[in-house]
């Protein structure tokens, strides 16, 4: 259990610029910065980073928060594991208690997982250099293939012994469980219940997260055992941490390297990657061996536009990659092709040449891929109507993919001169791919939510809830209420269901599933932003029995004004903030929104950070020539005010559910019960009346 005097050091130490930089290529834009999103396919920056308020938000997706939810959000873990990787990264001593066994038991399958990986790297890496096979097998290979001992220690290379069962027996006398040997796919299990080793007799390649976290492994079969071995490689399998299509290997150790240079090289295996690093080209990733995904594409589009694809230089591994590339293309990436001479690929060229050499080549052997590939099979269609058919199709289908139009047109212009084409028709084509992809995708769409009304047995017709808010909507202009409801906010996600406690003005009618949507929910919300933000502020005085002034503040003046009549908020969440908000009021330097931001339960921090987005906003009773006045300036009116709209609005939910109530059967054909109702109808009309009164609303009889 981390105390909040080292969460609260660790909040203040943790840079937000600094913490997003990390994984987001950030430029400055005014008093902030801006980046792509990491968390949805950003194609525009809009993930936005507030040094001064230490926030980020993605203003398409919405999500962000501070240092430790960006990290939460981003590296999937819990709050105090968010914690602890930033005092990791600044340098924070955590002090902390041995968790009992029951406490080890309880932690999630994935934090276990990834525990177990980290041991089995140690262990890899201890076989390597500190036993005669490791050594004399392991390191051996790794040497004949060219690589450096720094290199080796730098990607954490390791060696798994022939002994079919020695990183099974060793796990266990650690006291790491079989349930998670398993479930990483260290260790196999034979039907006789004995556990084996994935990689034995394999050197070892870790995988890494973005954030430095040994997330899978690879293991190559030495050559001396590849005779009659199909697949070299073995990797491990899909898990609750890992996913293929999500992980580029050596991202973790380019990230720095591919925003400084702003270009990525993409390249094919392990062996690649490493040697471009012992050449001096550390931005370098690799999609180890797998067809390229959308997902690992946003990934490097996070730090950079810029890619430069290297496959082998034979046509065959030209034309297995142009899928690939197209992909690249439809995520606006700047796709660039360098192709190495006599069939080499990085890792065999590497060895061919010196480090100057070898970043020469690179820097000048990079063409186009839409040029190279008019250009390339260009010269395979000479001559042959057909193949030159399928060419233009080909291109065609390339910049189709494109969305940036500009880009599009350029390369438009470009291939039409290369194919001595008119350029309206090649336009025309590209339009005419265009408009199919979109048709497929709107069939795709539709084809899914068939699917899924069939799953669910859905259908198009308003539901039961949705038809009482039609006929309560009816029921409200009927009722003579002139007051306009404002533009609700927008409900953070972070909020819980509400619940059903009754209300004295409201005992029973508003049913227990009120949704977000109601009025006087968001009303709710609106009291909830200046709780948080301005908790702490005073904004009137009252005088206690002996006659002597007291100060009200903010959240003081809520509760109060609240339980004068017998009203709650309507969620767990909002009561437990207000009652917090009035346990440290008067705590010495306190403020509800440091407070809450830095506060240990992510839901509270996640609703604090939502509630405290543009905290400034131009009023709207001001003009151009008057004095733009902030809330917390006018505090004394603000929230009054909200607190009269919060309870009109209950009014006025009550009232429409009493005309619900009005239009049953089983009501109507009751006279008493129907009596009953109307009484607490006509009382509600009062009570509405004498809040409109007091807030200086219009009043209709």
């Amino acid at each position: 259990m981390i105390d909040r005097a080292t969460v609260e050091r660790i909040m203040d130490a943790a840079q937000i610029v600094d913490v997003v930089s990390d994984f987001v290529t950030l430029r400055r834009s005014g008093a902030n910065y801006k980046g792509l999103c990491p968390f949805h396919d950003d194609r525009t920056p809009s993930f936005v980073v507030s040094p001064s308020k230490g926030l980020c938000k993605c203003f398409a997706c919405g999500k962000g928060g501070n240092a430790v939810h960006f990290i939460m959000e981003h590296e999937q873990l819990s709050f105090p594991d968010a914690l602890r990787y930033l005092a990791k990264k600044y340098n924070i001593e955590i002090k902390e208690r041995e968790l009992s066994d029951e406490e080890k038991q309880a932690r999630s399958e994935r934090e276990s997982m990834f525990i177990v990986n980290e041991w089995a790297n140690s262990f890899f890496q201890d076989q390597l250099y500190n036993t005669v096979d490791g050594r004399a097998i392991g390191m051996a290979y790794f040497r004949s293939r060219g690589f450096r001992d720094d290199i080796i220690k730098k990607f954490q290379l390791g060696y798994c012994p022939t002994q079919r069962d020695a990183l099974a027996q060793a796990a266990k006398a650690k006291g790491y469980k079989e349930e998670y040997l398993l479930a990483t796919g260290l260790c196999l299990k034979r039907d006789s219940g004995q556990l084996y080793d994935r990689f034995s007799g394999r050197v070892i390649f870790p995988v890494h997260t973005l954030s430095g976290k040994v997330v899978a492994f690879g293991g190559r079969v030495l050559d001396a055992a590849t005779k009659g071995v199909n697949v070299k490689y073995q990797n491990s399998p899909e898990s609750a941490i890992y996913s293929k299509k999500k992980e580029l290997y050596g991202l973790f150790l380019a990230k720095q390297a591919i925003v400084r240079h702003d270009l990525c090289f993409l390249v094919e295996g392990y062996t690649d990657v490493i040697s471009m690093h012992q050449m001096g080209v550390e931005n370098v990733v690799s999609s180890s061996g797998t067809a390229l995904t959308t997902e690992q594409i946003r990934m490097i589009h996070r730090f950079t536009d810029n890619i430069t694809v290297l496959y082998d230089g034979d046509a065959a591994g030209i034309k297995a990659s142009e899928r690939g590339i197209d992909m690249l293309l439809a995520e606006g990436m700047n796709v660039k092709l360098l192709l190495l001479p006599d069939g080499d690929d990085p890792d065999s060229f590497a060895r061919k040449h010196n480090a100057t050499e070898y970043q020469a080549y690179l820097n000048e052997h990079q063409v186009d891929f839409i040029k190279y590939k008019t250009d390339l099979l260009l010269h395979e269609a000479q001559g042959d109507p057909i193949k030159l058919s399928r060419l233009i199709n080909s291109i065609v289908h390339s910049i189709s993919v494109i969305p940036d139009e500009i880009t599009r047109s350029v390369y438009t212009k470009e291939s039409a001169g290369m194919l001595g084409m008119n350029e309206r028709t090649l336009v025309a084509a590209i339009a005419k791919a265009i408009t199919k992809t979109k048709e497929e995708k709107q069939k795709q769409r539709e084809n899914e939510m068939r699917r899924n009304q069939q799953t669910t047995g859905t259908t198009s017709a308003a539901t039961p809830q949705a038809q009482a808010n039609d006929n309560a909507g009816v029921e409200t202009a009927q009722t003579g209420n002139d007051t306009q409801p404002e533009t609700p906010p927008v409900v953070p996600d972070t909020e819980q269901e509400p619940d059903t406690t009754p209300m004295a003005i409201a005992p029973g009618s508003i049913p227990g599933a009120a949704g977000k949507n109601m009025v006087f929910y968001q009303k709710e919300i609106l009291l909830m932003q200046v709780l948080i933000r301005y908790g702490e502020k005073i904004i009137c005085h009252t005088e206690d029995e002996q006659g002597e002034d007291i100060p009200l503040s903010v959240a003081e003046y809520i509760h109060y004004a609240l339980e004068e009549d017998g009203l709650s908020f309507h969620t767990d969440l909002h009561k437990r903030i207000l009652q917090e908000a009035l346990a440290h009021v008067h705590d010495s330097g306190f403020s509800a929104e440091h407070y809450f931001l830095n506060h240990p339960e992510n839901t509270v921090a996640q609703l604090a950070f939502e509630l405290c987005d543009d905290k400034y906003q131009l009023s709207k009773y001001h003009s151009k020539y008057k004095k733009i006045t902030s809330d917390e300036e006018r505090l004394t009116d603000l929230v009054p005010h909200l607190m009269s709209d919060f309870k009109l609005a209950v009014v006025d939910e009550e009232l429409q559910q009493i005309l619900l109530k009005l239009r049953q059967p089983e009501i109507l054909s009751n006279k008493e019960e129907y009596m009953e109702v109307m009484t607490r109808y006509k009382e509600m009309k009062e009570v509405e009346r004498a809040l409109a009164r007091e807030r200086g609303d219009r009043v209709i009889s």
